[in-house]
């Protein structure tokens, strides 16, 4: 008997497939994913709108009293070192902040909420 050969059982019916030709079917499948993602849809039912529905812009808020007392002091205290331009970004960013803090009270803890870290002095 020779270590060298093998036995090679038929197989039993046209659909069973053998390793070798599974592994090269794999490709196959692949391509024909990119060509299915790239094919156009197109539905029978689907009627073609007229126009689309504009998006309205959004409109910005006004100030709130905090912020704006907030920029006071900023500009009491920091009005003489800056420009016109700067002045303009630190009432956005002190806006911003404003905003920020009433939607951080806006959420609710319980008793039961974990703290997101854990301090160790």
């Amino acid at each position: 008997m020779n270590r060298h050969t093998t036995e090679h059982k038929p197989a039993s019916s046209k659909d069973h497939l053998d390793r070798r030709a599974f592994v090269k079917f794999i490709p196959a499948l692949g391509v024909a994913g990119l060509v299915a993602v790239n094919l156009p849809v197109s539905s029978p039912a689907q009627t073609p709108s007229a126009s689309p529905t504009p998006i309205p812009s959004p409109t910005p808020a006004q100030p709130s009293p905090l912020g704006e007392a907030y920029a006071e002091v900023a500009r009491v205290r920091f009005g003489k070192h800056l420009e016109d331009s700067q002045w303009d970004r630190v009432k956005r960013d002190l806006e911003g902040n404003v905003r920020t803090a009433d939607r951080l009270r806006e959420s609710k803890l319980k008793n039961s909420d974990e703290p997101d870290f854990i301090f160790i002095a």
